[in-house]
C-alpha cells in the first residue's frame, strides 16, 4: 500500500511535466523533424529558433512589452492593496463585510466581458496601445485578489504591535515602512507572485488593448501562427522563452513563497 501511494506523486509529476518536456523538445527540433514522426528528444538539437527570436526586435520586443506592463501592474496592485488590506483588517466601517466579500465578484468576472468597455475607455483617454492601459485593466482583477491575500497576513499581526509602535512615537507611514512591511514580507511576495502570474498569462485584454507598440509576446505568437502556421518549432521556442520569467521569479522569491503559502489567506 505504501509503495502504491508513493507512486502517485511521481505519476502526477510525469503527467504534468510531459507537455512541458514535449514543448522544450520541439523548440530544439526543425519543422521537418517534428512532422516526420514521434521522437522524445531532438535528433540534431538546433538553436536557430531561439537565435531568431532573440535577434529579431519584432519577437523579443513582445517579451519586453509584457514585462513592462506586468511590472507596472504588480507595483500598482501591491501598492494599492497594502493600505486597503490594512483598513479592512484594523478598521470597522459600514458595509465592510459586504464590500470585502464583494471584491471576490471581480475575480469571478471573465475578462472577455470587460474587453469592449476597456477598449472604449482607453481609446477616449488616449491610452490605447500603451503598457499603462494593459496594467490598469489587469488591476481590475489583481487588486481584489491582492487585498484578500494581504488582509490575512495583516490580521495575523497582533494589534498590540500597532499600539506599541504608535505609543513609541511612530507615525502611520513609519509604522508601515519599519515594522509592518518587514513582518508581512512573505505575504507581499505571495501577492506579487499571484499578480505576476495573472498579468503574464492573461491574453485577451493584453492583446485587445494593444496594436503595435505595446503588443505582448502572446499576441505576436498568435499573429505569427496565422501567417506561419507550419512553423511549429519557432512557436515552441517562443513558448519556452515565455516560461522563463515565471521560473526566474520563483527562484528569487522561493523562500518568501514557502513561508507565505504556509500562513495568511491565499485564495
Amino acid at each position: 500500500m505504501n509503495r502504491r501511494v508513493s507512486i502517485v506523486p511521481l505519476a502526477f509529476a510525469l503527467f504534468v511535466l510531459t507537455p512541458v518536456w514535449w514543448l522544450v523538445a520541439m523548440s530544439f527540433k526543425s519543422n521537418k523533424e517534428i512532422f516526420s514522426g514521434l521522437t522524445l528528444w531532438p535528433a540534431a538539437p538546433d538553436l536557430s529558433n531561439f537565435r531568431l527570436i532573440l535577434t529579431d526586435p519584432d519577437w523579443y520586443g513582445g517579451y519586453i512589452n509584457a514585462a513592462i506592463y506586468v511590472a507596472i501592474n504588480v507595483a500598482i496592485s501591491v501598492g494599492v492593496a497594502i493600505p486597503a488590506a490594512y483598513a479592512f483588517s484594523r478598521r470597522r466601517f459600514v458595509g465592510q463585510r459586504a464590500l470585502f466579500f464583494g471584491l471576490l465578484s471581480f475575480r469571478m468576472m471573465a475578462p472577455a466581458i470587460l474587453l469592449t468597455p476597456f477598449v472604449q475607455i482607453t481609446s477616449d483617454l488616449g491610452l490605447f496601445d500603451t503598457h499603462l492601459a494593459v496594467a490598469l485593466a489587469h488591476c481590475f482583477f489583481n487588486v481584489p485578489l491582492a487585498i484578500w491575500i494581504l488582509e490575512g497576513f495583516i490580521s495575523a499581526v497582533p494589534r498590540q504591535v500597532d499600539e506599541s509602535a504608535f505609543l513609541d512615537g511612530h507615525s502611520l507611514p513609519q509604522f508601515f515602512r519599519r515594522i509592518l512591511l518587514p513582518m508581512i514580507a512573505p505575504g507581499i511576495a505571495v501577492t506579487a507572485f499571484f499578480c505576476f502570474m495573472f498579468s503574464w498569462v492573461e491574453y485577451l485584454l493584453a492583446n485587445g488593448l494593444t496594436a503595435v507598440h505595446a503588443k505582448p509576446i502572446a499576441g505576436i505568437m498568435t499573429r505569427a501562427g496565422g501567417v506561419l502556421a507550419a512553423d511549429v518549432a519557432l512557436l515552441a521556442a517562443a513558448s519556452v522563452l515565455g516560461l522563463l520569467p515565471g521560473l526566474v521569479l520563483i527562484v528569487f522569491v522561493r523562500n518568501h513563497l514557502a513561508r507565505g503559502f504556509s500562513m495568511g489567506r491565499v485564495t
